[in-house]
């Protein structure tokens, strides 16, 4: 008898669910990309909504859902509770008695049980409240999380002060300086951003001196221009990045829907997931990680990091070779070859997939 495994199944899904805990039952949005295959651990993605908003609306505000596809990493949407006021939020360390670090930790390990979750590479991001949540979980669930990006959030004024990461985190922020919500320059109980990239740049080691750059203006009719600032060199090779938005509101910047001011020379939900995937919760993914042997491995590459020439050492015959960028876009193909040249590629992290008689393998290089 012959026995079939379907390692795609529950692949390109959205999925409404719930558990319960702390008494409550908690629901959130599962994505499930097409690439998803269970044979292969993939990264997780918390996305938080906003304070009034919800899990559905953010799941196509701030969307991931094309990169995940593309990409292979799942993306879960939780649902806030309500507030006095009736409104959904996070308890961001915003008082009262809803354990949302709890709640995150338990989803965590629910999604766990039934999908190949790399527990190395859990990440969270959010708008608003949602960004606050991130913050606050890299405060005190900095053992589960890998990376977090918020969105139009901070952190609360005296957040600093019982924040305990217990790892080297990488963190980005992306916010406009006309934001009316969560100010800019900060607010009664809400610190500035520029306090906020201090601390991170401080815990983390940083240089104290930003790399900075315009953001080209590809889109003059938004009303908003964008600069980044990049903080490096910090400990496991962690960095502090921030979009800064001139004239920019609460927004989510490449946003499908135009709520005030939104940035449309870059996509925010692309910058996150790119940063995301320079890390693991051990810090940069280097080539010390890429050229591990690991058990049952077929194919050896070198030199990698490469600045252009990439050998593949194999004991099959090399059929096809296909380049990916971190948001699995094919960008070169290459047939019966066992050595190419990248030279033309810009420096960073690309994937590798390797087709040779029936044995397929994906590799991790670094053009430097």
């Amino acid at each position: 008898m012959l026995l079939f495994v379907n390692f795609f199944v529950n692949a390109q899904q959205t999925i409404t669910d719930s558990i319960y805990y702390d008494g409550i039952y908690r629901s959130y949005i599962l994505y499930v990309p097409a690439s998803y295959n269970s044979s292969i651990s993939v990264p997780l993605v918390l996305n938080f909504h906003g304070y009034t908003s919800n899990s559905t609306a953010q799941m196509y505000y701030g969307d991931f859902r094309p990169i995940a596809d593309t990409a292979n990493f799942l993306v879960v949407h939780p649902m806030g509770t309500l507030d006095g006021s009736n409104q959904p939020y996070w308890n961001a360390d915003w008082g009262g008695t809803v354990d949302d670090i709890g709640f995150t930790a338990a989803l965590i390990d629910t999604l766990s049980i039934e999908y190949n979750i790399n527990q190395e590479r859990v990440y969270s991001t959010g708008m608003s409240n949602g960004g606050f949540m991130s913050y606050t979980l890299a405060c005190s669930l900095s053992n589960r999380i890998a990376a977090i990006a918020s969105v139009t959030g901070s952190m609360n004024i005296t957040q600093t002060f019982n924040c305990n990461p217990q790892h080297p985190t990488p963190v980005m922020e992306i916010h406009g300086t006309a934001d009316a919500t969560v100010p800019y320059n900060g607010s009664a109980g809400v610190e500035p951003i520029a306090d906020v990239l201090s601390y991170w740049v401080g815990f983390n080691n940083c240089n104290s001196t930003a790399i900075f750059n315009n953001v080209p203006n590809i889109n003059t009719t938004d009303g908003c221009t964008a600069e980044h600032y990049v903080y490096k060199n910090g400990n496991n090779g962690v960095e502090v990045e921030h979009y800064k938005i001139i004239n920019g509101e609460h927004t989510w910047p490449g946003a499908p829907v135009v709520t005030g001011i939104t940035n449309y020379d870059f996509n925010a939900s692309e910058k996150i997931w790119q940063f995301f995937a320079q890390y693991d919760i051990n810090g940069k993914i280097n080539s010390t990680d890429i050229n591990k042997i690991e058990p049952n491995q077929t194919f050896n590459l070198y030199p990698n990091p490469t600045n252009g020439e990439l050998n593949i050492l194999s004991d099959t015959k090399i059929e096809k070779l296909e380049i990916f960028d971190v948001n699995g876009r094919i960008l070169r193909e290459f047939n019966n070859s066992s050595s190419i040249v990248i030279s033309e590629l810009e420096n960073g992290i690309y994937w590798l997939k390797i087709y040779s008689e029936g044995k397929n393998e994906v590799k991790k290089i670094i053009k430097n």
